[in-house]
């Protein structure tokens, strides 16, 4: 074999493996690309920034006093997708549980709260938040028991449609009621609405706060941490009509968490 022919096979060798290598590597772009473009689609975006995933997420809030996790209920999707979104965008970090009243509820979401000073008023019932308001979303499946998810609105004279705040929300602690106390909520609170048997039996056993439902969206429940909301119910505070703590009681952290099978209250 002389030179020439020795450097033309090397020459084709060399492209030859030019060429492999350059076809490998547009395979294993084009595999990232399509692995992508499938994950994409499998999980795609929705409105406010939130992806399908995430409307099967928990929601976890730290707090000062410990950590709640809640679950949001797919039958309330305008709460559901709105909280969600907030919570994506770090909303609620850093704001005060303002309003705090033992054996009823613990409310927070108001933006105004984040450099709040201790003892002066926070405003309450709805008034402060992302400037919009959510319509309705009464479920007669979503009654207001110990660890329900309500959203916060501002009074009937003023909202006569209840819409909620766009923000604001209240975990309730509530207490145990007797069928005497539940026969006069239907009476003078509830205005003709019949509270189901077995709702009665809940507020009867694990408590709540009857007298809001169907006046206040229900849209989800704690899973875990009802020992907190305890706690922080039971704290201190300037009494009505604020409700505030005395001293800050502060959500350090809400993010979106994979959902776990099985946790309860």
């Amino acid at each position: 074999m002389n030179m020439t022919t020795s450097t033309t096979i090397t020459t084709r060798t060399t492209m030859i493996t030019t060429t492999a290598s350059t076809l490998t590597s547009m395979i294993k772009t084009l595999t990232a690309g399509l692995a992508l473009t499938l994950l994409v689609s499998c999980n795609p975006r929705l409105s406010n920034g939130l992806r399908r995933k995430d409307l099967h997420k928990d929601v976890e809030i730290t707090t000062t006093m410990g950590v709640i996790v809640i679950r949001l209920s797919d039958s309330t999707p305008l709460h559901r997708n709105n909280f969600l979104s907030l919570v994506k965008k770090g909303y609620y970090d850093s704001l005060l549980f303002h309003r705090v009243i033992r054996n009823f509820m613990i409310q927070s979401g108001d933006p105004d709260s984040k450099y709040g000073h201790p003892g002066k008023p926070m405003s309450q019932g709805g008034s402060g938040g992302p400037g919009y308001t959510i319509p309705a979303e009464f479920r007669s499946t979503l009654f207001h028991q110990r660890g329900a998810l309500g959203a916060a609105r501002n009074n009937d004279d003023v909202n006569p449609t209840r819409a909620s705040s766009g923000s604001q929300f209240y975990i309730v602690e509530g207490k145990r009621w007797t069928d005497a106390g539940l026969d006069s909520t239907e009476k003078f609170r509830l205005k003709g609405w019949k509270i189901p048997p077995y709702q009665r039996t809940v507020y009867k056993e694990l408590g709540g706060s009857p007298h809001l439902d169907q006046q206040y969206t229900v849209f989800g429940e704690v899973v875990k941490g009802m020992e907190v909301v305890d706690s922080i119910a039971a704290v201190k505070t300037s009494g009505p009509p604020l409700d505030r703590p005395i001293s800050d009681v502060r959500i350090l952290k809400m993010r979106l968490v994979r959902r776990k099978i099985g946790l309860v209250k």
